[in-house]
C-alpha cells in the first residue's frame, strides 16, 4: 500500500474534489445541450454565446479544483488522477466551445447532417458522464466500468460519421475549398470532443480497477 493510501485510512477525506468533477461533467453536458440548439434557422451567434457561458463556468471549476489541490494534503483519490480527470473533462467543453466559435468565425450558418449527428452523439456521451461521475464518489465501480463500455461504442459511431463525412466532402466537386475547410474544422472539433468523452470513461475505468 502506498503512503498516500495508508494515510487516507486515518485522516478525513475532502470529498469536495468529487463535487468539482461532477460539476465539470455537468458543465460539459450543458455545453453540449447548448450547442445542440444549433439547428437550421437558429442563430449561431446566440448559440455561441450560450456555449461560451458554460465554458467559462467550467474554467472556474477547474481553477477551484487546482486551488483546492494546493491546499489539501490528503485527497480521496490520487492527486494525479484528479488532475487528469479534471483536464480531460475540461477538454470536452473546450472542444465544444471551439466548434461553436468556428461556426461563428467561418460563417457556418446552418449545421450539416453529419454535424447534427455528431452533436447528438456528444449530448448522449456527456449525459452519460454527468450521470456516472457520482458513482466514483460512491465507489460504485460497476457503474463506472459500464459507462466505459457504453462510451466506447458511442465513440465508434462518431468515428464512422466523421470519416464518412470527410470522405464525402473531398469527393463532392460542388464544394469549394472554403466550404470544405469550414465544415471539416467543425467536424474535427466535434469528433475530438466525443473522443475526449471516451478518454474520460477510460480514465474512470482505470480508477475502478485501481481502487475496486
Amino acid at each position: 500500500m502506498a503512503l498516500q493510501d495508508f494515510v487516507r485510512w486515518f485522516l478525513p477525506k475532502d470529498d469536495d474534489f468529487f463535487v468539482f468533477l461532477e460539476r465539470q461533467a455537468q458543465m460539459a453536458h450543458l455545453g453540449a445541450q447548448a450547442f445542440a440548439k444549433f439547428v437550421p434557422g437558429a442563430s449561431i451567434d446566440e448559440v455561441n454565446v450560450e456555449v461560451q457561458k458554460h465554458e467559462h463556468a467550467g474554467d472556474k471549476v477547474v481553477h477551484e479544483l487546482e486551488e483546492a489541490l494546493q491546499k489539501t494534503f490528503v485527497t480521496p483519490i490520487d492527486r494525479e488522477d484528479l488532475q487528469r480527470l479534471s483536464s480531460e473533462l475540461d477538454d470536452i467543453l473546450d472542444l465544444i466551445n471551439s466548434a461553436a466559435r468556428t461556426c461563428t468565425l467561418f460563417g457556418v450558418k446552418s449545421p450539416t447532417k453529419p454535424m447534427e449527428e455528431l452533436i447528438a452523439i456528444l449530448v448522449v456521451c456527456t449525459k452519460q458522464l454527468e450521470d456516472t461521475l457520482p458513482a466514483l464518489r460512491k465507489r460504485d465501480y460497476g457503474a463506472v466500468m459500464a459507462v466505459s463500455r457504453t462510451l466506447r461504442q458511442e465513440e465508434k459511431k462518431a468515428d464512422v460519421v466523421y470519416r464518412t463525412a470527410i470522405s464525402a466532402l473531398f469527393h463532392d466537386d460542388a464544394k469549394n475549398a472554403k466550404d470544405v475547410l469550414r465544415e471539416m474544422t467543425v467536424l474535427e472539433h466535434l469528433e475530438h470532443a466525443v473522443d475526449r468523452c471516451e478518454r474520460v470513461a477510460h480514465t474512470l475505468a482505470n480508477l475502478a480497477v485501481k481502487h475496486g
